[in-house]
C-alpha cells in the first residue's frame, strides 16, 4: 500500500551487478497425500448417494460434477479477472502483459451426511512460481485435519510467448459460498488461509450446499524494472541465507537488497518490510548502505516495518542495502515446525517488487507434548472433535519461504509440496 512518506535523503548508487540466472520452476499435477501411486479414487454422484464414503470425509473426488468444474480433481482454474464465464481454464491459459487473472480453487466435502461429517482445520494455500519464464504453474492446496486424504492439490499453467513474472494482488483473496463472500488473509500465499461455512473457523460440513470457491488475483508483468532480494542470518553470524533455524529469544538480522535495472535514474525508492506475528522489530536497528554510505548509516525513524523508508534516487544499476534486526517471540506459534515468513517490498515508478526470507522455529514444550490427538468421526461413533489449532506453519504477512528470486517480485515457496 502506498502512503505519504517522509523522504530521509537523496542518494545515488553506482554499483553494477552481473546478470542473474533463473532456475526452472518445479512441475506439479493434481494429486493428494494418500500414498497411492494412482491417487485417491473418483466417485460418481450415484456412488455418493449410495453411501460409499459415509464412513469418511474426503474432498474434491466426484467425477461427474457440474459444467463449471467437471471432474472435481481438476479443481484449480484461471480466467481473466472480471470476465463473466461459466467455465474456467483448468489446464493452461495464455496471458497478456499487465492483465490481471483470477485463480480459482474449488472446495467440496463430498460426504453426503452434512454436519454429521464436518471437516475440521480446512484451509487453502496457493504456491506461486519463483522465476521469470514463458510458462508458470500455480499450485493450489486444500488441507483438512480429519479428511482422507488430508491434503489435495491441483494446478493451472499460465503461458506466453514472452518471459514474464507474476505478482500476487494483495487483498484479493476471497471465499465465496452459499452464505456470502468472505475476505481471506493474504497468508493464503505459502502459509494458507482458514476456510469455513458461516464463519472462517476451519469447519465445512459435507454435501453440495456447503461447497465454496476460493479465488485470488495475480498480475502479469513482462518488463522488469528492479531486483529485490531478501536474506536473513542469526545475529552474530556472517552468512546471509534464504532461511535460518532459530529459537524463541534469538535475534535475527534481515537484509533487503535493491538494484535499479532500468536504463534511467529512478527517484523516491520506497522500501518496506512486514514482519510475521512472532518476530518483533528491534528499535534503532535499521541501517542503509549505498554508494554514499558505504559503511552504513543508522536510520533512527524506525519505520522500515511500518510506513516504510524513502531511500532516495538511484542511477541505472545503482543499488542499496537495508538491514535491520528482529527478535523471535512466541505469540501465536503452533506446536511443531513453525515457518516465520516476512516479506520486503520496493515501490518505484508505480511498480511494486517483493521478496521474502524465513525463520524456522520448532516448538516442543510441555503443552505440546500433552496435546490430545483429533478423533476422526464416523456416523456410528461421532467421537470428540479436538481442534489442534492453525497448523504447523505460522506467519503474519504475505510471503514466501523457499528460494529467493533474483528478481524482486512476489513469489511463493516450493517447500509447500
Amino acid at each position: 500500500m502506498r502512503k505519504a512518506y517522509k523522504s530521509i535523503m537523496g542518494v545515488t548508487g553506482a554499483a553494477v551487478i552481473a546478470a542473474s540466472t533463473f532456475a526452472p520452476a518445479m512441475v506439479y499435477a493434481w494429486g493428494d497425500n494418500s500414498g497411492s501411486r494412482e491417487g485417491r479414487p473418483s466417485y460418481s454422484l450415484s456412488q455418493i448417494d449410495a453411501g460409499e464414503i459415509d464412513d469418511k470425509i474426503t474432498f474434491n473426488s466426484i467425477s461427474d460434477q457440474n459444467v463449471s468444474i467437471g471432474d472435481e480433481k481438476n479443481f484449480v482454474g484461471a480466467k481473466v479477472a472480471g470476465q463473466t464465464v461459466t467455465t474456467w481454464n483448468a489446464d493452461t491459459i495464455n496471458v497478456e502483459d499487465g492483465q490481471t487473472y483470477t485463480i480459482r480453487l474449488y472446495v467440496h466435502n463430498n460426504n453426503r451426511l452434512g454436519e454429521q461429517m464436518t471437516a475440521t482445520g480446512v484451509k487453502a494455500t496457493f504456491s506461486l512460481p519463483t522465476n521469470v519464464a514463458k510458462s508458470h504453474t500455480i499450485v493450489g492446496y486444500l488441507d483438512a485435519d480429519n479428511a482422507t486424504p488430508k491434503r489435495y492439490w491441483d494446478e493451472v499453467t499460465l503461458t506466453s510467448d514472452q518471459d514474464f513474472y507474476l505478482e500476487y494482488v494483495g487483498g484479493s483473496a476471497q471465499y465465496n459460498n452459499n452464505v456470502g463472500v468472505f475476505s481471506l488473509s493474504d497468508d493464503i500465499i505459502i502459509n494458507g488461509a482458514t476456510l469455513g461455512y458461516t464463519t472462517m473457523n476451519g469447519e465445512i460440513p459435507g454435501c453440495y450446499q456447503y461447497a465454496g470457491v476460493v479465488t485470488i488475483n495475480v498480475k502479469v508483468h513482462k518488463s522488469v524494472g528492479a531486483e529485490l532480494t531478501k536474506k536473513v542470518r542469526l545475529k552474530g553470524t556472517t552468512e546471509w541465507k534464504e532461511s535460518v533455524e532459530a529459537k524463541v529469544g534469538d535475534e535475527v538480522e534481515y537484509q533487503i537488497k535493491y538494484v535499479n535495472l532500468l536504463a534511467d535514474q529512478v527517484n523516491n525508492v520506497m522500501i518496506r518490510d512486514i514482519l510475521p506475528t512472532n518476530v518483533e522489530y528491534v528499535q534503532d536497528s535499521t541501517y542503509l548502505f549505498n554508494s554514499q554510505y558505504q559503511n552504513g548509516v543508522l536510520l533512527k525513524d524506525n519505520t522500515v516495518t511500518t510506513s516504510g523508508l524513502n531511500i532516495g534516487s538511484y542511477a541505472a544499476k545503482g543499488n542499496a542495502y537495508v538491514r535491520f534486526t528482529g527478535k523471535v517471540v512466541d505469540k501465536t506459534m503452533a506446536c511443531g515446525n513453525n515457518q516465520l515468513v516476512n516479506w520486503a517490498s520496493a515501490t518505484v515508478n508505480g511498480g511494486v517488487y517483493k521478496d521474502d526470507a524465513s525463520v524456522f522455529v520448532v516448538k516442543d514444550d510441555e503443552t505440546c507434548r500433552n496435546k490430545p490427538t483429533p478423533v476422526n468421526p464416523t456416523p456410528d461413533n461421532p467421537g470428540t472433535i479436538v481442534s489442534t489449532g492453525p497448523g504447523t506453519i505460522v506467519m503474519g504477512a504475505v510471503g514466501a519461504g523457499a528460494a529467493v528470486t533474483t528478481l524482486g517480485y512476489f513469489i511463493a515457496s516450493r517447500k509447500m509440496a
